[in-house]
């Protein structure tokens, strides 16, 4: 239990360049931000020194909630543990077959190297039939001898993953507790504990990644609970998951596969609930950083879900995640002219060290933010990141720009640096489309909502690429993540493949099975130590048409949940069916794939009216800025941002600064500033 001098709730988001964190003290509802460095392979150092400028003791802070790309990281540079899997005879190529896909659609050539390679596959008898039937018992003396040839091999962690478990687990099982009787760490993945469902590659493929993951992730959270409790905390750590939601520590160590892409999806949470108070249900949400560009949907004030991703090609994850589409279109995305003469941005980036060109490190390829700088919307003698990054060098992102675009396109060295932004925004938008227009929504209909230490900057560009009527601009873009880990509730998934008929469905068999997962998923919440204002659950079956290969997702309503029958599926579905495709097929039977279940533990929440500006505040200008737009230069009026207040409106051009990104302000659109501090942008 907390006591009561401990009032702090303290967000973390470990980014490529800073780390941010958000610092709400629950005893007197105030908030503020804090942007420290980060270190690039030592995230917890760099966690700590952030912990440090919050208050004079840890002891003060009650909750710390964490959005790692630790795992992300180790996935992409392939710094993962030396991992051993144990399978089914004649399974072994299972991860490396994938699904007869290739890295490029066209070409005779392509290359995948897997996580785990073959000579740390081993094969042991055993065999469970589709149908869950026992064909072949495993072979104990076989999983031991084998276990013991990966641990001389140098395996540190070890998958385990028979065929066909979603089914039957019990051989499995088995093999399972006979590894762990000799394996000499706790890293022991179990692929039936981790996904008990049907397709065999993605179960592996999540498993594998699970494995290869805990040793990384685990110590790294491990050492860093360590590190706090020293410094005197003895609150909880949750860490977000891929889903928006978060766990216990004890949890992420033993799921790491669930931590992939957690940092963005706590944004995506923030910008929900920033969205929502403000009375724009319907978002489309873009946070733009040093590399990438990542572009997510949240419609009905709820964020959309994938079932599964892919880290890169050959790496899958079968785990619910907010749907994000990233794009290499970030602040240090490198332009280029290529040999057909073609300006290219993106996706190689010159990432935080050394960084864009004029941050005078050693690299003179341009970026997007030498672009920015050279043009005028970022001041060079206004560093960023609150004077954490030294003076911007504007002589250097000219010289790169001139050299390697303005020259070879025969440009205006200006002219050059507006193309690479018309180039980098044409790509953004591009990504914007994809998650709204290719999947049905009119992005008019949309506000955009950009955040990230860049996405400010391009506000006007995305709302006049696209049509958005309304741009909102987070009180603390650089910095929404880190609120977002403050704002999510504690959230865990389970899946159980059914692979029945709709008409031979044993509905009080499926009762019991939902029962068994919502006190598994009960035992998790209850294990994190954490206040809820109220728990939840979300109830979903995966069905289609008989013969169809794509299954739909069918939310039951509690109604239908609480009195389960035949009939009450089928109208739910037939619901769905027809929502997403117009039309139901008479004449067809129905197949019930999978059981989903969500339990969602509903963390307090805060007002968000706590980030609006107090006090009468200033509406005056700081003085002016010259801004390249539109072939012309203009005389663009500078403002403090978190200055103004509630009610203040600011006509383009304009540059309005705060310490975690700059926002510019085109001719033609105006901004206000709403209740919560959001800066509402539309055209004049």
């Amino acid at each position: 239990m907390t006591s009561p001098s401990q009032s702090l709730v303290v967000g973390v988001d470990v980014g490529g360049t800073f780390t941010d964190l958000f610092v709400l003290d629950e005893s007197n509802g105030t908030a503020r931000i804090v942007k420290v460095p980060s270190t690039r392979g030592e995230e917890a150092r760099g966690f700590m020194n952030g912990v440090a400028r919050v208050a004079d003791s840890a002891a003060a802070i009650a909750t710390i909630v964490h959005g790692t790309t630790v795992g992300t990281n180790a996935l992409l540079e392939r710094k993962v543990a030396r991992t051993g899997i144990i399978t089914t005879r004649g399974f072994r190529d299972v991860l490396e077959m994938r699904r007869r896909d290739r890295p490029q659609t066209w070409g005779l050539r392509g290359s995948f190297v897997p996580v785990v390679p073959r000579d740390l596959r081993r094969e042991v008898d055993e065999r469970v039939l589709a149908d869950g039937t026992l064909h072949t018992p495993v072979d104990l003396d076989q999983v031991r001898a084998e276990a013991r040839a990966l641990l001389q091999a140098g395996c540190e962690a070890v998958c385990v993953f028979f065929i066909n478990t979603y089914a039957n687990p019990e051989n499995e099982r088995l093999a399972v507790a006979a590894v762990r009787e000799l394996w000499p760490n706790a890293h022991v993945t179990s692929a039936c504990e981790v996904l008990p469902e049907i397709r065999e590659f993605e179960r592996c493929s999540t498993a594998t990644l699970n494995a290869a993951l805990q040793p990384v992730v685990g110590s790294y959270l491990e050492r860093l609970e360590s590190d706090l409790r020293g410094q005197g905390f003895d609150g909880e750590l949750l860490v977000v998951q891929s889903n928006g939601g978060v766990m216990s520590r004890q949890t992420a160590s033993d799921l790491p596969v669930r931590t992939a892409l957690s940092g963005p999806a706590a944004g995506v949470i923030a910008c929900a609930a920033i969205a929502r108070a403000a009375g724009f249900p319907n978002a489309i949400t873009g946070d733009m950083g040093g590399t990438s560009f990542d572009v997510s949907l949240v419609a009905n004030g709820e964020a959309a879900l994938a079932a599964q991703t892919a880290i890169e090609f050959g790496m899958v994850i079968r785990s619910p995640m907010i749907q994000i589409e990233t794009i290499g279109a970030g602040g240090g995305s490198i332009a280029s002219v290529d040999a057909s003469g073609m300006l290219q941005v993106g996706p190689e980036s010159a990432g935080s060290i050394p960084g864009p060109a004029c941050y005078g490190r050693g690299n003179m390829r341009p970026t997007v933010t030498d672009a920015n700088v050279l043009l005028g919307r970022i001041a060079a003698d206004r560093p960023l990141g609150g004077g954490l990054l030294a003076a911007l060098d504007a002589g250097k992102s000219f010289e790169a720009i001139e050299t390697h675009v303005a020259k070879p396109l025969g440009l205006d060295v200006h002219q050059a640096a507006e193309a690479i932004l018309t180039v980098a925004n044409a790509r953004m938008a591009g990504a914007i489309r994809l998650v709204s227009i290719e999947r049905g929504h009119d992005p008019r209909r949309f506000a955009y909502m950009p955040f990230g230490g860049g996405g400010a900057l391009h506000v006007c560009a995305m709302m006049r690429e696209v049509g958005v009527a309304i741009g909102i601009v987070p009180r603390y873009p650089g910095v929404t993540s880190a609120l977002g880990c403050v704002i999510a509730d504690m959230r865990h998934d389970a899946v159980q493949t059914l692979n029945r008929p709709l008409d031979e469905l044993d509905v009080a068999q499926l009762a019991r099975r939902i029962a068994e997962l919502a006190a598994s998923c009960q035992q998790r919440l209850d294990s994190s130590g954490v206040r809820f204002d109220e728990v939840r659950e979300v109830i979903a079956l995966d069905m289609l048409y008989a013969g169809q290969t794509h299954t739909l997702p069918v939310v039951l309503t509690a109604a239908t949940a609480q009195a389960l029958t035949r009939e009450g599926i089928r109208t739910a579905f037939e619901a769905s069916y027809s929502a997403a495709f117009g039309r139901v097929l008479d004449g067809i039977g129905i197949r019930v794939m999978n059981l989903r279940y969500a339990r969602i533990g509903v963390r307090p929440k805060f007002d968000l009216a706590v980030l609006a500006p107090e006090g009468e505040g200033s509406v005056a200008p700081l003085g002016t800025q010259r801004v390249f737009h539109a072939g012309q230069w203009h005389e663009a009026l500078r403002f403090a941002r978190l200055a103004l207040p509630v009610g203040a409106r600011v006509d383009g051009p304009a540059i309005l600064e705060q310490a975690d990104t700059t926002v510019w302000l085109e001719p033609g659109f105006h901004a206000e500033v709403d209740a919560h501090g959001n800066l509402l942008v539309r055209l004049s």
